[in-house]
């Protein structure tokens, strides 16, 4: 069964504190392939690999109904300096 889009931002944002989503649909619709970017103040002092793990995990019934899903995590210190590096 395909995840939608609108219900995994409303489990992130229920699960988590978040700063910034972004959830894009990779697979054109049909809710088999999600990349998202995620923000939030919950990261601060946990290693980029503690971090997906985390969201893996509080993911996992979702993750397991999809073919592909790949995240980038970041604090909002993190994210503004993304932004400027212009990534």
């Amino acid at each position: 069964m395909p995840v939608d889009t609108k219900h995994l931002e409303n489990t992130i944002r229920n699960l988590l504190p978040v700063t910034h989503l972004e959830i894009e649909d990779q697979s054109k619709g049909c809710g088999e392939s999600y990349a998202i970017i995620l923000v939030s103040e919950a990261f601060e002092g946990k290693t980029t690999l503690a971090r997906h793990r985390w969201i893996n995990e509080l993911l996992k019934d979702q993750i397991a109904q999809m073919h592909a899903f790949s995240q980038k995590t970041f604090t909002p210190k993190q994210y503004q300096a993304y932004l400027t590096k212009g990534a």
